[in-house]
């Protein structure tokens, strides 16, 4: 199985590429729907890994993976500005999952 990589940004693109991971750059909605259906007809790439950002501007598509396909395994990763999300957002989400403050 192979890895794939949607990025909004080279530096991740290109820091990727050099640990032998393929992937594309895209800013806009039809490039990321573009790219999502390239990966999905391609049954060798196993996990795609998304930057943050992008996983958070097109959450409706990334979603729709998440929750309705076995495969691809689909990654948030953070870019190189580092991760957008909250100290505790681990807690937070088992919290919110379970109901119970912990």
């Amino acid at each position: 199985m192979k890895m794939f990589l949607i990025s909004d940004n080279k530096d991740t693109y290109t820091g990727m590429r050099l640990s032998g991971v393929e992937g594309v750059v895209v800013h806009e909605r039809a490039e990321v729907e573009e790219a999502v259906s390239r990966v999905l007809a391609d049954k060798e790439i196993g996990i795609v890994l998304v930057t943050e950002l992008l996983g958070q501007k097109f959450s409706d598509i990334f979603g729709d993976i998440k929750l309705n396909r076995r495969l691809p395994l689909l990654v948030e990763i953070p870019d190189r500005h580092g991760t957008g999300r909250k100290e505790n957002f681990i807690t937070d989400y088992v919290s919110e999952a379970i109901g119970l403050k912990l």
